[in-house]
């Protein structure tokens, strides 16, 4: 009787609860209203009422305010606005009306400066829109005017104004090979057989033959292949930052094709560092023959040749030249190196080497080069001048490694606009003393 018992409870319980759960789940907890809780006069289920489509109360001046507003900043300015939570205290007439005030300077202020933003944005688009217009007119004028009649007014005043705005990417190339000219009448066909000449020296590299024709004199077979060997080296260091010429680069076996071909065409001056940039340059603007040929009658020219081949004599000349023209236009500085010894062999000799392609950001060395292709060696010494007179470096007061540093920092920091003003009067300054 006992089991019968305990079991007859837990039915009984059993069932009550399950009554209790249906009765629970039956029942609408959402039909109750809540409680108004006071929140500084108002009821906080006013939005209750809103929902039910009961009339609520109209809404409050500080409501009325944000809802003028036309603009109303991304950020947490609006709070201010805002009722105190429920636990607080109302806020005072006056704390409310000072917090108003103050969100509509916080508006005021910020329209301003998306005023002032969308004004720059819009000045910034003007200026692009007139560069890139002036830049069509000039690549019509080029292609139309200059290029057809290019013997005839490659020395004209108009051209050389056109050098000086710049020359467009469109034309460049072509501009810079007839500046440079030809005068090696270097032929497709003679850059065949250099670089026929450079593969199979390569080839015996590779295979470790060390007999390589020595028919060029002056330079030994060892010294040729040191030189071809040099080619591999340097052409990872050319341009790092692009990733074009490096292993697996789109350029690389161009440039290492127009090294190879110019060691086997002069093989009195081989492979020199620094050759590699010139290489890189011409090689973004013209084909591969094209380039070999620009190439080679650059390096022909008697300032790089000079230098290439290190003639003492000759360069010893030229720094002689730059140090009158130096001491002419920047006295102190001058004055300044002399008494720290720095000699402009210790920072022309790469500016010259490269034609500033490793110094200047490449967008500018192009600039320099559009100008170089026009006026010849002296521009390279008046850029050297405008980078050692920029006012904005310190050079005056710095011992001489650090100047050294800053020389070249300053060279690859230097502003687009401000390059082109201060190389024009320094162009001005100097037109009338010859170099």
């Amino acid at each position: 009787m006992v089991w019968a018992k305990q079991i007859f409870l837990m039915q009984d319980t059993k069932t009550m609860k399950e009554k209790g759960i249906n009765r629970l789940y039956k029942k609408n907890s959402f039909s109750a209203r809540p409680p108004a809780v006071r929140r500084g006069g108002r009821e906080a289920g006013m939005e209750y009422e809103d929902k039910t489509g009961r009339p609520s109360k109209p809404p409050s001046p500080k409501q009325n305010v944000r809802k003028n507003l036309d603009f109303e900043p991304f950020s947490t300015t609006a709070l201010t606005l805002e009722d105190r939570p429920a636990n607080l205290p109302a806020k005072p007439a006056e704390e409310a009306q000072e917090h108003r005030q103050q969100y509509e300077e916080m508006v005021v202020q910020a329209k301003k400066r998306e005023l002032k933003e969308a004004q720059r944005r819009k000045k910034q688009l003007e200026e692009r829109c007139k560069v890139e217009e002036s830049i069509g007119n000039a690549v019509l004028t080029w292609n139309n005017e200059v290029l057809p009649n290019w013997e005839t007014m490659w020395c004209s005043r108009k051209v050389r104004d056109l050098w000086w705005r710049g020359i467009p990417p469109s034309v460049r190339g072509k501009v810079w090979s007839l500046g440079i000219g030809n005068e090696l009448n270097i032929t497709q066909e003679l850059f065949d057989i250099c670089l026929a000449r450079a593969k199979e020296k390569w080839r015996s590299l590779s295979t470790g033959g060390s007999e390589v024709e020595s028919e060029d004199a002056g330079f030994s077979a060892a010294d040729r292949e040191a030189s071809l060997e040099l080619t591999e080296l340097d052409i990872s260091r050319t341009f790092p930052n692009l990733c074009i010429f490096q292993q697996g680069g789109p350029y690389r076996d161009m440039l290492h094709s127009i090294l190879g071909a110019y060691t086997c065409y002069r093989p009195d001056v081989g492979y020199v560092q620094g050759m590699s940039f010139i290489a890189a340059v011409l090689i973004l603007n013209l084909d591969t023959a094209d380039a070999f040929i620009a190439f080679s009658n650059l390096l022909n020219k008697l300032c790089q040749m000079a230098f290439f081949r290190v003639d003492h004599g000759l360069m010893l000349t030229y720094f002689a030249a730059f140090e009158v023209f130096f001491e002419e236009n920047l006295p102190k500085l001058f004055a300044h190196f002399k008494k720290n010894n720095l000699t402009p062999d210790i920072y022309l000799i790469d500016w010259i080497f490269t034609l500033y392609s490793k110094s200047l950001p490449l967008d500018l060395a192009c600039r320099v080069w559009d100008v170089f292709c026009g006026d010849g060696e002296e521009f390279l010494f008046r850029t050297a001048l405008d980078i050692l007179c920029d006012p904005r470096s310190a050079l005056k007061q710095r011992s001489s490694g650090p100047v050294l540093f800053q020389m070249d920092t300053l060279a690859a920091e230097k502003n687009r606009a401000s390059f082109h003003v201060a190389l024009k009067q320094t162009n001005k300054q100097t037109n009338r003393k010859n170099f």
